[in-house]
């Protein structure tokens, strides 16, 4: 009888030692899922292919489409400009006043100097 219940008795505590290594096993398995959870939602925002390298490429998307717009414009503005000269006379006659300073017979051109710097009149004030 005596055998009977130290049996009964060790069988208690194998259950009771297997219920705690459960419950031990289930906490480790929860905390270790969160942790890849948290690592997951990590790489989801900050990694290689997150959403803030996704905003900022984005944005660098809309700036890039913009000044492509804008070259496109000054390319028109350039070509028509171009056209301008090999087939206006008007044209070729300002630019030729403007860029080389050709007058006509008669005409005097007047130059105003640069005006000077103002870097160069604080120098000469701290001397």
């Amino acid at each position: 009888m005596g055998s009977l219940l130290s049996v009964e008795r060790l069988q208690g505590m194998v259950e009771a030692v297997a219920q705690a290594v459960y419950q031990w096993r289930r906490k480790a398995a929860t905390v270790a899922l969160g942790l890849v959870a948290v690592c997951v939602a990590y790489h989801v925002i900050f990694g290689a292919n997150g959403t803030m390298v996704y905003s900022h490429k984005l944005a660098e998307h809309r700036d890039l489409d913009q000044e492509i717009l804008e070259l496109k414009q000054e390319n028109a503005r350039l070509a028509h400009h171009v056209e301008a000269l090999k087939t206006d006379p008007a044209a070729i006659e300002k630019e030729a006043r403007e860029q080389l300073r050709y007058a006509r017979p008669g005409e005097i051109i007047y130059t105003v100097p640069p005006p000077r710097l103002a870097s160069s009149t604080v120098t000469a004030q701290t001397r």
